[in-house]
């Protein structure tokens, strides 16, 4: 049983600028589970392809319910291998992805392909297509729905990392992105008024205490 995710994007930037966004659109603050990148392979083929393979580095988090199904030791970082192919003469990147950690907890194949939109030629389409399967007896079901959940998701957010690098790109940052840094901001102003205050509880806790025993 495997479970298949089939979507459509669309980018409103051109297929050149998209192309060149896939190669910078690490690190942004959307995909802060990608911690490296490492080039493994890259060629030329004699038809002018651009063949690519990487290795990538992520974070890996499991569902809390499946930690007493799983190795104490699991590791905290899961690698996933990407390979690309550019066709300049087509317009098309198509990528190949896949987990080569963990893949028997469960596994996850990824193909995308990033063309020109037929009803725009200034705009980008992005084919995906995702399967998730598991091999864990008892639960896989409940793992495949988990991580097609996941992957739904992380789609969402490989959209606004593209959309960030893109308008970075083009000398601006998108709106969204200021509201989300000043929330950010915000929050970390607030959390650090409580931990002083906090501290300064337990100071007065401290002296309070000192007075009784004078």
């Amino acid at each position: 049983m495997v479970k298949y995710f089939l979507g459509l994007s669309v980018l409103k930037s051109s297929w050149d600028q998209v192309f060149v966004a896939f190669w910078q659109r690490y690190p942004n603050p959307y995909s802060k589970h990608v911690l490296t990148e490492d080039i493994l392979f890259r060629e030329v083929t004699p038809d002018n392809r651009l063949i690519s393979r990487r290795l990538l580095t992520k974070t890996n988090h499991a569902p809390r319910w499946t930690e007493k199904y799983l190795p104490s030791n699991m590791a905290r970082s899961a690698y996933v291998i990407e390979d690309s192919i550019v066709d300049p003469q087509s317009r098309t990147l198509t990528t190949f992805t896949w987990n080569i950690s963990h893949a028997r907890f469960m596994a996850v194949e990824e193909r995308c392909v990033y063309g020109v939109n037929p009803d725009n030629n200034s705009w980008t389409e992005i084919k995906r297509e995702a399967w998730i399967s598991s091999n864990l007896f008892g639960l896989s079901r409940a793992v495949q729905e988990f991580g097609l959940a996941r992957f739904k998701s992380s789609v969402t957010k490989t959209m606004k990392g593209f959309e960030f690098i893109l308008a970075k790109m083009q000398g601006g940052i998108p709106s969204r992105t200021l509201v989300e840094t000043a929330k950010e901001a915000t929050d970390k102003v607030k959390e650090t008024a409580l931990a002083a205050t906090e501290k300064a509880k337990d100071l007065a806790s401290q002296a309070q205490k000192k007075q009784q025993y004078v």
